[in-house]
């Protein structure tokens, strides 16, 4: 018996993934929940297992192909009952899926009504690609979404059709205000959002000016070279950081802290941490130090409205911390900072980066957060200027510690200097304001003990 293994639902808010990697061919064997191919989200990538044991017949995707939550990947022989089995499963499960594509049919027309006429006129459409391509919208109007304002972490609500309208024009749903029920997008919100952007940028208030296309140069012509394709998470953290970089203008305030007593503690708590089967390393208590700096400072836990006219402070404290992987660079988020221990956070710290390091992540451990961190103190250097992670409006970056002789009492006496880096928007945050943020971060490392006031 012939069996399709299909791309299962990824979460809530991913319209598709890209094939990043192929490891079986027609004619291998596999097994249950063996590893046949990996593939990328816009910031994480996952293993897709075999659903079933059998022996490969067809391929039916390439790497670099684009495929939706239910989109056919391989066909799959079935040995024995398994196979038997799994048919009756799925033609078992053929009707739900049936009933949830006519509720999605009818969930987007209701949304699409109030936009326009050209919205209705294009109803049926959508109909003949979904059993190609299912979307991962389906029952998506569910008690456990809320809208965004509320909870910070939710993905915008919008119907197939929409995300699909937004993807042509090349719209970041994260970014368009919804004015439909509980927020939802409608396509008038979307075709909003593009004139609103179109006006800026020609009247100069936006995202600023564009950056002219690179020359092609052909680099042959005075040596040898090679040319190697970059992965999805590196090709769109590139993306990312240049719109940040040219819409937020930014600035960097430079601090140093003299962690000798932190470090002194910290070391004294190593057994402990251990005991606990972790490691205690500064970053937890860098963290506490930047959740109590941002509610002191609540401007540096907000995001701009998409029209630049109100500030939205953030309730919640989820820090993004950055993480070096063979891929490229992740941010995990750790959620709730303020309500979680100095060995809590160290816990899942250790657990975070490596599931994170091992690409065993969820897409939803990736979105979130309200302020970042990047640490580069395990490997070196002094000081360095990261980039906000926009619609963030500010980014910590920590550097190694190191022995100085600094002036005290007459005399010279050897501290361990932390060198830390504030990167803001100056659109929210001003030169005063950084200033006082890092001093605040630098007084509260200096002396932990001002942590529990």
């Amino acid at each position: 018996m012939i069996e399709e293994l299909k791309l299962p639902e990824l979460g809530e808010g991913i319209d598709s993934v890209e094939i990043s990697e192929i490891r079986v061919k027609a004619g291998d064997t596999v097994n249950v929940d063996d590893v046949v191919l990996v593939v990328e989200t816009e910031k994480a990538t996952m293993e897709i297992p075999a659903t079933s044991a059998g022996t490969v017949k067809d391929i039916k995707v390439k790497v670099g192909d684009a495929v939706g939550p239910g989109g056919v990947l391989m066909t799959v022989e079935a040995a024995g009952d398994s196979a038997s089995k799994s048919e009756s499963s799925q033609e078992e499960q053929s009707p739900a899926k049936s009933a949830s594509s006519d509720e999605t049919a009818d969930e987007t027309s209701a949304d699409e009504k109030p936009a326009s006429e050209e919205a209705s006129s294009k109803k049926p459409q959508p109909k003949p690609e979904r059993p190609a391509v299912p979307q991962p919208e389906k029952g998506e109007p569910t008690p456990e979404l809320e809208p965004r304002k509320s909870t910070g972490n939710a993905p915008p609500l919008a119907s197939p059709a929409i995300r699909k309208f937004a993807r042509e024009l090349g719209a970041d749903l994260e970014r368009v205000s919804g004015t439909g029920p509980k927020n939802r997008i409608l396509k008038s919100d979307v075709e909003a959002y593009i004139k609103q952007q179109v006006t800026r940028a020609q009247s100069g208030a936006g995202g600023g000016v564009g950056i002219p296309q690179a020359p092609e140069i052909d680099f042959s012509q005075w040596g040898e070279i090679e040319t190697i394709g970059l992965n999805k998470i590196r090709r769109l953290t590139g993306q990312n950081m240049q719109q940040s970089w040219q819409v937020a203008p930014h600035v960097t305030q430079f601090e140093e802290a003299d962690i000798t007593a932190l470090e002194a503690f910290r070391k004294s708590e190593k057994a402990a941490a251990e005991a606990r089967g972790t490691k205690l390393t500064i970053l937890p208590f860098i963290m506490k130090a930047v959740v109590a700096a941002l509610k002191a400072f609540p401007d540096a836990n907000a995001s701009l409205d998409p029209s630049g006219e109100s500030l939205i402070r953030k309730k919640y404290y989820h820090l993004g911390i950055a993480v070096d992987t063979e891929q490229g660079l992740m941010v995990p988020v750790v959620r709730d900072v303020d309500k979680k221990s100095i060995m809590e956070l160290a816990e899942e710290l250790a657990d975070l980066s490596e599931r994170t390091r091992e690409r065993k992540v969820t897409p939803a451990e990736l979105k979130g957060a309200s302020f970042t961190i990047s640490s580069l103190g395990g490997i070196g250097g002094t000081y360095f200027t990261p980039i906000v992670n926009t619609p963030e409006v500010a980014i910590l970056g920590v550097s190694r510690a190191a022995m100085k002789p600094i002036w005290r009492d007459g005399e010279f006496v050897p501290r361990l200097i932390l060198p830390f880096s504030l990167s803001y928007d100056h659109r929210v945050i001003d030169g005063a304001a950084g200033a006082r943020f890092t001093k605040f971060v630098s007084d509260m490392l200096s002396d932990i003990r001002r942590l529990l006031l």
